[in-house]
């Protein structure tokens, strides 16, 4: 069995040869934006994505409500098409908590989504970079067509970006339509090559077709701000996320409540 220096020793040579290598990954400094660059043609990326939130539920046993970490998981395939059109393929998990009633559904689903993502022009030659961003995803519970405009700025080592991004949702229980908005925006600075400090800020919200009577707090808007860092190794890099929910702090959490407190996003990254 290997011990813990050797274990060391491999991932520091493992690290070695990928900040040595000449190929770089395309990375997300901002866990919840999409940056405008794209890999490039005959490129490739895997990326793992784990979100978690903690909420409360019901314990099946006792009856009462217990806080427990609600989790969603989605690993990204990524292949540069041409040096500005990059396809997607993404595997989501929801894992569904053992002996808890009322538990959470977060913003994923079980399933698998598709996607393209195409910027316009090299960058610097508008004065803000775009690219164009659409997806369709196939869940369990669900089907979705996804759209995004993607906005970025460079001045120096600092990185302006935004994502204006809407979804339409049909939910297969329900039989109806929802429009879904989820827009970003963030900042971040290259300290060097290896770290990348920001700051971002997210907002999710559900338009159901019929409308609720009541809106329940499940369907926000709900606004998430907080700090990010990324650690870049070359072709391998991750990504982190800690963001505090801005809108109705004084709540108290609740059952079923499917936005906690606080969202942590951590994405790890290996270009291929």
């Amino acid at each position: 069995m290997a011990t813990a220096p050797h274990v060391a020793a491999v991932g520091t040579v493992a690290m070695a040869l990928a900040w040595s290598t000449s190929a770089r990954a395309n990375p997300m400094p901002l866990p919840f934006t999409y940056v405008y660059e794209t890999l490039g043609q005959g490129e490739g990326e895997v990326e793992q994505y784990v979100d978690v939130t903690p909420v409360k539920a019901v314990s099946a046993a006792t009856g009462n409500p217990v806080w427990y970490a609600a989790t969603q998981l989605q690993t990204e395939f990524e292949y540069g098409l041409s040096d500005h059109l990059e396809l997607g393929l993404y595997v989501a998990l929801q894992p569904t908590p053992m002996n808890l009633d009322n538990a959470a559904v977060l913003t994923e689903g079980t399933g698998v989504k598709e996607r393209l993502r195409w910027r316009i022009a090299e960058e610097g030659e508008l004065p803000i970079d775009v690219a164009l961003y659409g997806e369709v995803v196939e869940y369990e519970t669900e089907f979705e067509l996804e759209a995004k405009i993607i906005l970025a700025k460079r001045l120096g080592n600092l990185l302006l970006a935004a994502n204006l991004w809407g979804e339409r949702e049909y939910e297969y229980a329900a039989g109806n339509w929802d429009w879904v908005a989820n827009p970003t925006l963030g900042a971040t600075y290259e300290l060097s090559p290896m770290w990348h400090l920001g700051i971002e800020g997210w907002m999710r919200g559900e338009w159901p077709s019929p409308a609720p009577a009541s809106r329940p707090f499940a369907l926000g808007p709900h606004e998430f701000v907080g700090p990010t860092v990324m650690i870049e190794f070359g072709k391998i890099w991750w990504s982190t996320g800690v963001y505090l929910r801005a809108d109705q702090i004084d709540r108290s959490a609740q059952p079923g409540d499917d936005y906690g407190p606080v969202w942590v996003r951590t994405i790890i990254g290996i270009g291929l």
